[in-house]
């Protein structure tokens, strides 16, 4: 069996690090990191031991990679326009497709682009960062939900092919948990990922910093309450008590920059579409309006143009 990754960064880099070093042929597509791994292999630091691949397949082409079993897309959403390029000659024709992305429509951004392959969903609840060139530092969790994609937003259940997917991970010493419904579970990774992202980077905070502040603590628990209500109104029921759970697994991890506050502080466009805007507009469809998510992206979205010099855009 060939795993291909699309994009070595924090997630990507971290899961096939662990797939590699558990004996699976791994094959890892890099952009500037190419160069550097090419030469001086992948290392991850990591509070479960750290990895050090001496040894690795790297491409700065996804035409010079072999074809592959399984992929796993973990690249910035905003670089999903490069996977209509990328995929069609990557992708065995009974192969897999795992998509370690944020957001909403990730999956089925894949689907069109192949059709006949089989999509999984990934939800990654992974403190890691990237740290320099083929050096990624993993801080706390790592496990991964999983759920195949309907191609309807209707669940899936419990499919042989996710099956295997979470034999492969397990196998790997990754955390994995399969979840039948996949639309629920993207929605409740939206309840940590739309308050907790944003106000990190219009507050300039960490997560410690965001849940021990009382007026930021209340401003995350109201934008939960409405990411809660948004996903009730597109039929995926979410208990109130959902966003507690979240809020008090936060207070015993370890102070972390959200992903998207990385992004902005080195100059990178911020995830917006997915995590944002495709939530918003799914719950306005069904008749809510989500009035402080709509805010935090306005600010975002003038934020991201003006630190990377885009024109903006209305919501």
């Amino acid at each position: 069996m060939k795993i291909g990754i699309i994009g070595t960064g924090a997630v990507g880099g971290y899961y096939g690090a662990l797939l590699a070093s558990n004996g699976f042929d791994v094959h890892f597509l890099m952009n500037t990191d190419f160069e550097h791994v090419a030469k001086h292999g992948l290392w991850v630091e990591s509070k479960n031991g750290d990895i050090n691949l001496t040894t690795v397949n790297a491409y700065n082409n996804a035409k010079d990679m072999p074809s592959c079993d399984l992929v796993i897309v973990a690249l910035k959403t905003t670089h999903n326009y490069l996977l209509k390029d990328m995929l069609p000659a990557l992708v065995k024709p009974d192969g897999v497709v795992v998509v370690l992305q944020n957001g909403l429509g990730v999956e089925a951004d894949v689907s069109e682009i192949l059709p006949a392959a089989t999509v999984v969903g990934g939800l990654c609840f992974l403190c890691s960062n990237k740290v320099g060139p083929g050096h990624i530092r993993h801080l706390d969790y790592g496990s991964v939900r999983i759920g195949e994609h309907s191609g309807d937003d209707r669940p899936a259940g419990i499919t042989e092919k996710l099956k295997c997917v979470a034999d492969i991970f397990g196998r790997a010493s990754i955390p994995v948990h399969m979840t039948d419904n996949l639309p629920l579970a993207r929605w409740e990774k939206l309840v940590w990922n739309m308050p907790f992202n944003g106000l990190s980077v219009i507050l300039d905070a960490d997560t410690r910093q965001l849940i021990d502040f009382p007026p930021s603590f209340n401003l995350l628990r109201d934008i939960m309450a409405e990411v809660i209500n948004g996903a009730c109104h597109c039929g995926m029921e979410i208990d109130s008590q959902f966003a507690d759970l979240m809020l008090t697994a936060t207070k015993q991890m370890v102070a972390y920059n959200p992903s998207m506050k990385l992004d902005f502080d080195a100059g990178r466009p911020l995830e917006i579409n997915k995590i944002y805007k495709r939530p918003i507009h799914a719950a306005q469809a069904a008749g809510f309006e989500m009035r402080l998510s709509r805010a935090i992206t306005a600010q975002l979205g003038f934020m991201d143009m003006r630190n990377c010099g885009r024109s903006g855009r209305s919501l």
